[in-house]
């Protein structure tokens, strides 16, 4: 079993868990450069929200701190962001999915700062 096939492992029993609960999810994906954030629908056919450090908005402000290489503070733009955008589509409360990666890090900043933005998780 190789690191991938792991981390989706771990992913699906948090999974099942948000299907059950019918609540909208924060989806979180994260690659080597880039961070991903999208809130999904409790029926899971529709993304209502999303952010990620390839909008432009989200890069100017990383240009702008002089910090080209700090991925955490680049999640922690993306996770105010994408709680912006869920308080404007009407959802305030959110079931935190963070794909089988470790809650720490960059995934940690992200929801750190989805939760100083007003979300609830």
């Amino acid at each position: 079993m190789d690191k991938k096939q792991s981390r989706l492992r771990r992913a699906v029993a948090t999974r099942r868990k948000i299907t059950e609960l019918r609540v909208h999810r924060l989806s979180v994906f994260r690659s080597h450069q880039h961070i991903y954030a999208n809130i999904i629908s409790p029926e899971g056919d529709r993304v209502l929200a999303s952010a990620s450090t390839l909008e432009p908005e989200v890069r100017k402000a990383l240009s702008e701190q002089d910090t080209r290489a700090n991925h955490v503070a680049a999640a922690g733009l993306v996770g105010k962001r994408v709680a912006e955008k869920a308080k404007a589509a009407g959802v305030e409360t959110v079931a935190f999915d963070r794909s089988g990666f470790r809650y720490h890090g960059r995934v940690k900043a992200l929801a750190d700062a989805a939760r100083e933005a007003g979300l609830k998780f």
